[in-house]
Parts: structure tokens; C-alpha cells; sequence
């Protein structure tokens, strides 16, 4: 343990699932931030327009990961440092172990972060509970769509869409009536209209955001229903129409789906789950993906 882990040094504290960040000290536009993170948690630096800090990090325990142009990875140690100013493409780190680190901006960032992340966060928590989910379906579908992800080579960009779109792509039920959201029996014709608008508000609610980090994953979280063959929702897309990022999303989504327990079905095995997933290779799923999915170690 670090000292900068002792609760009475922060100024402000947020906790998401698998990241906490403490603001250690503010001011003339200066802030230093404390971050802590849980194994295989994702962070990461993205440009921004009118942006133009400099934004330095050091790892004080543990490891992070940096998924360079090429494909191959970088290592940053426990005493290692890393800084850009300013910020000119998207680096996404991925924690090894449990892992801390200080990080300093020459723009203060830390409220306008903080408040909505905590409210999205809280906001998608809530929709695991009133869907019925068991806890942490959310962090699942993330990591699971990262794995994926980065085995089909997407980039640092790609990626960092991706874990912000995995992780809030059903923000959008949020908008949709309870007695619908939890019916335990089949939902009529008109009560399925109103539930297949969930994807289209998840955008509006993450545009709402003003983050160009948020508004860039709710394009995805838009599409995350769409089929292969052109049979889904919101638009019916096929194929290539489908961004990538929402058709990974889609394989995760139904993984996690078959090997949990719901009120209306139990649990299957994984192996289970895999098989119905390549049944619809091709019709449901991009079979790409269905291809990669299947030869990951769950």
C-alpha cells in the first residue's frame, strides 16, 4: 500500500466498477489525480478539441499495458512514467494485477469526469438490478468485448469505443417502463416496440453527455441489437452496415445472456452457450467474430 492510499489526503474520491479516482490537489488549472485499478481494468488518454494540456502519468504499483500502432504492447512498471502535451490520439492502458497511479493534468478535468461517470455508472448498475441480471453483467460484457476486440486487431480508438460502449449499451432501458422491462412472460407486439427503443435511447442518453468519449460509443450502443442478415433493430442494418465495435458487442451480450441465471431461464454451461452462438453464425452474428469468440479461453 502506497501513501497516497490513505483516505485523508483526498480532496474528492469516486468509485466505479473497478476504478477509483481520488483528486489529490487542485490549483492554477492544475490537477493531480490518484487512480486506483483492479485487475484488467481499462483508462485511457483520448484527444480532444480545444484541449491542449499536458498530461503526464507514474505508475506507483503495479503494471500497466499500452497496446502501441503496430499490434504489440508496451509495459509500464512501478516507477515508470508516461506523458503527452498534448494529447494527439487515444492510448488505452489496461491494468496488470491491481495497480495505482498518479496522474497530472495541466487542465482541470477531475468534477466534469467524475460527476458523469459516477452517473452513468450508477445508471447502469441500476439497469443489471431491473433487468434482471446478476451483478456485474455490465464489467463482463467490457471485458469480454475487449478480448475480442483486441484479438481482431482494433485499434487504440476502436478499442476505447468499444469498453465505453460495452459497458453502457443497455443505458438506454433506463427509458424503458418497468412493467415492460421486468414482465416475466412474452411482451405483446406493441410492449416490444417500446423495448426495442431501449438501443436508440441509449444513444440520445450518452450524446447528452457532451463527452466526445460518450458520444462516439453511443453510435455503437445504437446498433449493439442490429442481425447480420438485416433482421434486427433499430434499423435493420446488415452486414457491413454494422459498425464492427456493435457486432462483437452482440456476441458477448448473448454469451452472457445464455450463462446467466435469469427469472425466466437458468443458466447454461459455457460450452453450451458457444454452440448456440454458432448456430447463428452468419444470420444473427457476424460470423468474423462468432470465429474468434469461440476459440477464446472464457
Amino acid at each position: 500500500m502506497t501513501e497516497f492510499a490513505n483516505k485523508n489526503d483526498f480532496i474528492e474520491s469516486v468509485q466505479m466498477k473497478g476504478l477509483t479516482i481520488s483528486l489529490l490537489a487542485s490549483g492554477d488549472q492544475t490537477e493531480i489525480i490518484h487512480h486506483q485499478l483492479e485487475p484488467n481494468t481499462r483508462w485511457a488518454l483520448e484527444p480532444e478539441a480545444g484541449w491542449h494540456a499536458l498530461e503526464y502519468l507514474f505508475v506507483i504499483v503495479g503494471q500497466l499495458r499500452l497496446q502501441m500502432d503496430d499490434g504489440s504492447f508496451k509495459t509500464y512498471k512501478a516507477g515508470d512514467s508516461f506523458y503527452r502535451s498534448p494529447i494527439t490520439k487515444h492510448y488505452v492502458f489496461q491494468s496488470i494485477g491491481p495497480t495505482e497511479f498518479i496522474y497530472v493534468t495541466s487542465q482541470p478535468i477531475f468534477h466534469r469526469y467524475s460527476q458523469v461517470s459516477r452517473q452513468l455508472a450508477n445508471l447502469a448498475v441500476s439497469i443489471e438490478e431491473k433487468d434482471g441480471y446478476t451483478g456485474d453483467h455490465c464489467a463482463r460484457i467490457a471485458n469480454l468485448a475487449m478480448k475480442v476486440g483486441e484479438k481482431i486487431g482494433l485499434n487504440s480508438n476502436d478499442l476505447l469505443q468499444l469498453n465505453m460502449a460495452s459497458f453502457f449499451h443497455d443505458v438506454g432501458k433506463v427509458r424503458i417502463p418497468l412493467n415492460i422491462l421486468q414482465k416475466p412472460g412474452k411482451l405483446t407486439a406493441d410492449e416490444w416496440e417500446i423495448m426495442m427503443k431501449h438501443t436508440i435511447y441509449g444513444r440520445i442518453i450518452l450524446e447528452e453527455t457532451k463527452l466526445p468519449i460518450l458520444v462516439n460509443a453511443g453510435k455503437i450502443v445504437e446498433q449493439h441489437h442490429e442481425r447480420f442478415d438485416g433482421k434486427g433493430y433499430p434499423y435493420g442494418l446488415s452486414k457491413e452496415e454494422i459498425d464492427i465495435k456493435a457486432s462483437i458487442i452482440s456476441v458477448v451480450d448473448a454469451y452472457d445472456a445464455i450463462t446467466s441465471d435469469r427469472s425466466y431461464q437458468k443458466a447454461r454451461s459455457k460450452e453450451e452457450a458457444v454452440r448456440e452462438i454458432k448456430k447463428n453464425k452468419g444470420t444473427l452474428y457476424h460470423p468474423e467474430i462468432v470465429d474468434v469468440f469461440a476459440h477464446l479461453q472464457l
